[in-house]
Formats: structure tokens, C-alpha cells, sequence
């Protein structure tokens, strides 16, 4: 069934400007989205449903959520939106929550939190018989980790657009890059999307919020920190970013996230 999107076209025009420019998808791609049920996870799958019937190159899509035990998540309405829009849908099933904060009542969960949740969408994706997995970082993602690697490592970089993984043989996608989180906001207030409350006891007390909150405060100083910050990236050429590309269809560059900050 072809489920109605409102207010996608320009969540589709920064999603097809990603996947051409950074060849993110080609014929015959299996990709697995992973869903945590938040408003990030479920704009990326809506636009991929979305551009996949008119998309040039044919791929199909599989949602993945990972429960990490925290008991009253109840992850069946992504099953249930899955259903309607006819993608397969699986919830592995964890106690990440008990081993993290009982266990070994780690002093920085989030990080390690991360990175198992990682392996186990990887193993999922690939037991799906998937050779791709996307996630829902976007573009104030982006700049928010350049900054905290900066500040916390020493080091300039953020997460690479695409991201081949030798072990598993899955290729990470990260399709909204070019999406804002306002633009994801509207796009969501505009659909009746399921949205999965997080019950993680760190949510929203991360390293990470406290940098979105130091990035508002500088942009609001010095307006367009953001794009600058995202220029510079691309203009390195580190992590797989590089220089934007006006695409030989028009004459006309895309749309630029930023330009009406």
C-alpha cells in the first residue's frame, strides 16, 4: 500500500541530493533502516518509502529496532506503521538496559550504549539478508559530533556519510545529512507517525545535548556557525565528505540547509 506523505518534498529533495552525491544507493540495494522509534529514525524511513517508487535506482527496505529492555517500550506501532507501507519489519529483543546501568553501572553509558546497539543492528541487517543499513543522522547531527570530537578528542572529523564496514560487509548510509532538525520537526508535525517514547534514564542529559545547547547559544552570536561548520567539513575532504557537486540534471543548485537561518 502507498501511504500519502505531507509536506515531504523538500525532506525528499535533500534525501535524493545525498544518496546521488554521495552515491549512497544503487540497483538492487537491500537496505535496512534502523528505528528507534524517534522522530529521526521514522522521517528517514517515511522518505525513503517515499522515494523508492520513483527513485532511478530500485532498492528495497527493511526496518530493524533494537528493545533495549526498558520495560514499557512498546515497540508495535513501528510494526504496525511498517505493515501499512509494506516493509518487513523485526525487533531484536536485548537486556542492554540491565547489563549497562545494573551490571556494570557504567559511568559513561551512552558511548558503550552506542556502540553495542551498533553490532547488533549490524548483525541484524545482515541476517535480513541486507547490504546496507541507514541511519537517521542529520545535519545538526553533523555538526554537533565535529564539535564534540573536537572538544573532547582533539580531533577534526565528524561520521562519514557512507561508511563500508569490512567485518560485517554492510554499508552505513546516512541519507538526511542535508536535512535540518527543524526541518524534521515540520515534517513530523505535518504526518501521523508513530513516535516511541525513549524510557533511557540519560536521555536528553548526554554530552551531546549539552553541545546542541552550546551551538544554539553560538549561532544565536555569530548567525551561521552551523553552515560554516559544515562547510568546513566538506571542504577537508576528511571522513568521505567532500566538496558539494551541482548536478548535470540542472543548472540550478539544490537547495542549501542553512541558507535561510
Amino acid at each position: 500500500m502507498e501511504r500519502e506523505y505531507k509536506s515531504i518534498r523538500r525532506m525528499l529533495s535533500f534525501c535524493r541530493r545525498a544518496c546521488d552525491q554521495y552515491e549512497m544507493i544503487e540497483d538492487g540495494d537491500r537496505i535496512a533502516v534502523g528505528l528507534s522509534g524517534g522522530k529521526d529514525s521514522m522521517a528517514l524511513l517515511a522518505t525513503l518509502d517515499a522515494m523508492r517508487r520513483f527513485y532511478p535506482k530500485r532498492y528495497k527496505i527493511y526496518g530493524i529496532s533494537v528493545s533495549m529492555g526498558f520495560e514499557g517500550m512498546d515497540f508495535s506501532p513501528l510494526a504496525e506503521f511498517c505493515a501499512e507501507i509494506d516493509v518487513p519489519y523485526r525487533l531484536v529483543e536485548t537486556e542492554l538496559a540491565h547489563l549497562i546501568f545494573d551490571v556494570r553501572r557504567e559511568s559513561n553509558p551512552c558511548a558503550i550504549c552506542s556502540r553495542m546497539r551498533r553490532g547488533i543492528l549490524h548483525k541484524a541487517a545482515v541476517e535480513a539478508g541486507c547490504n546496507k543499513l541507514a541511519l537517521g543522522h542529520h545535519y545538526d547531527d553533523v555538526v554537533e559530533t565535529f564539535m564534540l570530537n573536537l572538544i573532547h578528542e582533539g580531533r577534526v572529523g565528524s561520521f562519514s556519510p557512507v561508511t563500508y564496514l569490512d567485518r560485517t560487509k554492510i554499508t552505513v548510509i546516512r541519507p538526511m545529512i542535508y536535512s535540518q532538525e527543524k526541518d524534521i520537526s515540520y515534517f513530523m508535525s505535518k504526518n501521523d507517525f508513530p513516535i516511541i517514547e525513549n524510557l533511557c534514564p540519560k536521555d536528553e542529559h548526554t554530552e551531546r545535548e549539552e553541545m546542541k545547547q552550546l551551538l544554539m547559544s553560538l549561532d544565536r552570536k555569530h548567525k551561521g556557525v552551523k553552515r560554516r561548520i559544515f562547510g568546513a567539513l566538506q571542504k577537508t575532504g576528511i571522513d568521505g565528505w567532500h566538496e558539494e557537486y551541482i548536478s548535470s540534471h540542472s543548472n540550478k543548485k539544490p537547495d542549501c540547509p542553512g541558507d535561510d537561518e
